[in-house]
């Protein structure tokens, strides 16, 4: 298969070449250049990047703490991510979660990106490391300390102290200008491997809702990438690092990511002068705004965000925003989707106003935010389930019903009894599940929800606030049985 694919190439620069012929053209074509050369010539195209940077890429070992993850380090939080993302079997042999010990060791790979010692690796290499040692091409072998991680782009700078001795250094790129269809050169420790080179192409840029970090516009690529790979290098023709490898789709073939270098670039320089990533923040829960979402809040088009929450002293909430609000605008820029607005705020400085427009019945407003410093712990994304309709049994939120379903006091009525069958059982609705608002109307009792759900028309879909233990306030689509 490769081979078709050189020869296809082949056959591209011969006809570059020899350039358009007329037809009835008198004149004698010139002589067909060596298919051979050309073919060559790409190999020794992919040989000097091999050559060149290969010195660069590091084996980094980590020794965790007793008892602490092993290879890749999952955590209970992303472990059932890792698990999915992987597959079963190379989970369990590479991933897998250990009991206590005393040290557990991780491989990965890393690349040399400044001559001080700096490498740049993955977060989930290094989790919970207490010793890391790397190793380079020439065996040469080094104590580590990690300069920061930033788990929600799966990133982090570890440094070595070369002494006087010089270190191979791997030269950045520009991830803006990738194409698609362009050749891409990984090259990393699959099992354990050292300094395994594969080739492929970018198969696509800016992929979301790959499910491996927060803030995600991975390139996707099909050069060959395995557990072991995790840190290493993703590299165009001319040697330059255009992305750090991180992850496989473990049910498909040649599928793999890597984070784009220029947001690479964007947080080691932060790891290096701060230790840590400070990003934006709003303040909000927000979710996609479905079609059905759409029809319910009256919104025209597509793209906007949901704002599902508003969190109390939040720079949202000094600006006015509140839940129900669509935001359409940021910074003078149209809001796509979640991952549009994530990464857009999360680049604006702490303390600068931005001014943003939302859709709030129905009606344009234009707020102005002064965005804060996010938080330790990023604000939860909510996801809508894929609706609701009527079938339910709910009573008043006591403290009694507070505390058996996890809830926070307030007002709300909360659901007992879920009618099996019927069209909340199939969306998803569980018992538990405190209702807040039905139609944009508040339902702090259980005589407001029935003269909410009263006040429906048959057929019509509403949007609907819900809180969940553990998840968040959300909203839902309630659609309406039409009349029989």
């Amino acid at each position: 298969m490769r081979t078709q694919r050189l020869f296809g190439g082949a056959v591209v620069a011969i006809a570059l070449v020899l350039g358009p012929l007329s037809a009835g053209a008198q004149s004698p074509a010139p002589a067909a250049p060596d298919s051979r050369a050309i073919l060559h010539a790409l190999e020794d195209a992919f040989a000097s990047v091999a050559d060149r940077v290969t010195p660069a890429v590091v084996n980094v070992g980590a020794k965790s703490r007793k008892g602490a993850p092993s290879e890749g380090g999952p955590t209970p939080e992303n472990e059932q991510r890792f698990r999915e993302f992987f597959g079963p079997e190379l989970y369990e042999r590479f991933f897998k979660r250990r009991g206590p010990r005393e040290e557990t060791r991780a491989a990965g790979s890393g690349v040399i990106v400044d001559p001080k010692g700096y490498i740049l690796t993955n977060a989930h290499v290094v989790e919970n490391a207490a010793e890391i040692e790397v190793r380079l091409s020439d065996d040469r072998k080094f104590s580590a300390t990690l300069v920061g991680r930033d788990p929600k782009t799966d990133l982090a700078v570890v440094k070595i102290d070369p002494g006087s001795s010089a270190l191979p250094v791997a030269e950045l790129g520009d991830s803006d200008k990738l194409r698609i269809g362009q050749w891409a050169i990984a090259i990393g420790n699959p099992f354990g491997l050292d300094r395994t080179v594969t080739v492929g192409i970018i198969s696509a840029t800016g992929r979301t809702k790959v499910g491996v970090a927060t803030y995600e516009a991975f390139i996707q690529t099909d050069a060959s990438i395995n557990p072991g790979n995790s840190g290493g290098p993703l590299l165009n023709l001319d040697g330059r690092v255009i992305g750090i490898n991180t992850a496989i789709v473990s049910s498909g073939q040649g599928i793999g990511f890597a984070i784009p270098i220029n947001m690479v670039r964007e947080v080691m320089t932060q790891l290096v002068s701060k230790g840590r990533v400070v990003r934006g923040w709003l303040g909000i829960s927000i979710q996609d705004l479905t079609d059905d979402l759409a029809a319910g809040f009256g919104a025209p088009g597509k793209g906007g965000v949901l704002v599902a929450d508003v969190m109390k002293d939040s720079p949202a909430e000094a600006a006015g925003m509140k839940a129900g609000d669509i935001i359409i605008d940021f910074a003078g820029a149209p809001v796509k989707e979640v991952t549009d607005l994530q990464k857009r705020v999360a680049s604006v400085p702490p303390g600068r106003p931005i001014p943003m427009t939302v859709l709030r019945d129905r009606r344009p407003t234009k707020l102005t935010v002064k965005i804060g410093e996010q938080p330790g712990e990023e604000t939860v994304v909510a996801a809508a389930p894929k609706g609701m309709g009527l079938g339910v049994t709910v009573e008043a939120l006591t403290e009694e019903a507070a505390q058996t379903y996890g809830l926070r006091a307030g007002s709300g009525v909360v659901v007992t009894e879920v009618a099996p069958g019927g069209v909340a059982e199939g969306a998803g609705i569980k018992e538990g599940d405190l209702i807040l608002e039905v139609n944009r109307r508040r339902t702090p009792t259980v005589d407001e929800f029935k003269n909410a759900v009263a006040a429906l028309k048959p057929g019509e879909a509403v949007p609907v606030q819900v809180e969940r233990s553990g998840a968040g306030r959300q909203y839902v689509v309630l659609k309406v049985p039409p009349k029989p």
